[in-house]
């Protein structure tokens, strides 16, 4: 599998964080930068590709408000990730109040650009 996967918009199983140690790390020693509703960590890694993970409290709704959310979450990484740098782990740490894709989209911006990874 090359890297022409990752110019394109999918969202490959490469890019999620997924080992709980992995999360894990992010959490104690990642870099954090928040804005009104959501958090994000962030680390280098050496793996030349940004992988990515979506927490979502358990306190948020019910388990369909959750999914949505996740893949609300999803989707805007996917539109972004082209504009990112690359070599990072990341985690979106997002709280209720703030399903919608637009507002999403606008946290996440201002997050990737307070981590310094968007490509301006």
């Amino acid at each position: 599998m090359g890297t022409s996967l990752f110019k394109t918009g999918r969202f490959t199983r490469l890019e999620r964080v997924k080992r709980s140690s992995d999360i894990k790390k992010l959490f104690k020693n990642g870099n954090k930068v928040s804005t009104k509703g959501a958090k994000f960590f962030y680390l280098p890694n050496q793996l030349g590709i940004n992988r990515i993970a979506f927490a979502i409290p358990r306190g948020y709704g019910n388990a369909v408000q959750r999914n949505k959310s996740k893949r609300i979450s999803r989707e805007i990484y996917r539109h972004f990730k082209m504009s990112m740098k690359l070599g990072y782990d990341m985690i979106l740490l997002v709280y209720p109040g703030y399903d919608d894709f637009y507002q999403r989209s606008a946290q996440f911006r201002t997050l990737c650009l307070k981590a310094g990874i968007l490509q301006v």
